[in-house]
């Protein structure tokens, strides 16, 4: 196998950039740019929790066999940081912030519960479960508002096709066997999660809880939009370890890539064009 250097690697990374950076879902949502308005109504803000709560159970399927399919031990592991967390065990703060909590008064209950509090990095190695941080518990009391509740979320039955289509899809090739393919669709839903989106619900969710639902209940999408945030700036350098992988087949890495984000685009043209034809939950 031919040696890469660092300028075959420059070569890939624009190609990279071109498929992923540039992709139309990453740069141009139209559906998120309308929400960040906040003039969808309670219709709309139910439609949006019932569909992305389909997709926000689901991913859970994906992200077991992404960890079941794992190429490594440190991927292996990356892999479960995620579940774990999505399950309910709260990061366990590493390091200055280990540190700052050690001189405080203690952990609270609260704090493992509550994502306005519960922080958003460290990892789930020694961290606690509460059955009441699991990503879906979020969602509930988010859907309470609404009008929503346990059998209103989270299953299949509610999905609409382009939610199912996502679903299916991230399963397929986010949680796929092939490694290299694997590592594009991730790389292409991390880059995806920070380009903005999160941004977009929760500046339209701020402006419909000050207008018309005040007691809707935002942290499900503020810790998200926290934590995608901070997760762009460790992408590129997984990217470059996985490239020098012998093991690493470029064509496939941008398969599973452009795959998954014509998968996310679905989804957000599925529920754009929900929002154009008034088709609610």
């Amino acid at each position: 196998m031919p040696v890469r250097t660092s300028g075959d690697l420059a070569r890939f990374r624009s190609r990279v950039e071109a498929l992923v950076h540039h992709h139309p879902v990453v740069v141009d949502n139209a559906y998120t740019r309308w929400f960040a308005t906040g003039s969808a109504d309670r219709d709309e803000v139910r439609h949006l929790a019932v569909q992305f709560s389909v997709f926000s159970h689901q991913f859970v399927e994906a992200q077991l066999r992404k960890v079941l399919n794992a190429a490594d031990l440190d991927s292996y592991r990356a892999g479960k940081e995620i579940l774990m967390n999505e399950l309910g065990v709260v990061f366990k703060p590493t390091g200055a912030a280990a540190a700052a909590a050690a001189r405080g008064a203690g952990v609270s209950p609260a704090e493992h519960t509550d994502p306005d509090i519960v922080g958003t990095e460290g990892t789930v190695d020694g961290g606690r479960f509460r059955f009441t941080a699991a990503h879906f518990e979020w969602l509930l009391r988010f859907g309470a508002p609404v009008g929503l509740g346990f059998d209103d979320l989270g299953k299949r039955r509610h999905g609409t096709a382009s939610t199912l289509f996502f679903c299916d899809e991230l399963l397929r090739i986010y949680g796929s066997e092939d490694a290299s393919i694997a590592e594009g669709a991730s790389y292409a839903v991390e880059n995806w999660a920070a380009a903005g989106f999160w941004q977009d619900l929760e500046d339209g969710l701020l402006k419909i809880k000050k207008t018309r639902i005040p007691n809707l209940r935002l942290a499900f999408f503020t810790w998200h939009n926290r934590v995608e945030g901070q997760h762009a700036g460790h992408v590129m350098e997984e990217l470059e370890e996985a490239y020098f992988n012998p093991r690493f087949d470029r064509d496939k890495f941008f398969q599973g890539g452009r795959e998954v984000l014509e998968a996310v685009a679905a989804f957000w043209d599925g529920l754009e064009s929900d929002r154009v034809n008034k088709v609610t939950t």
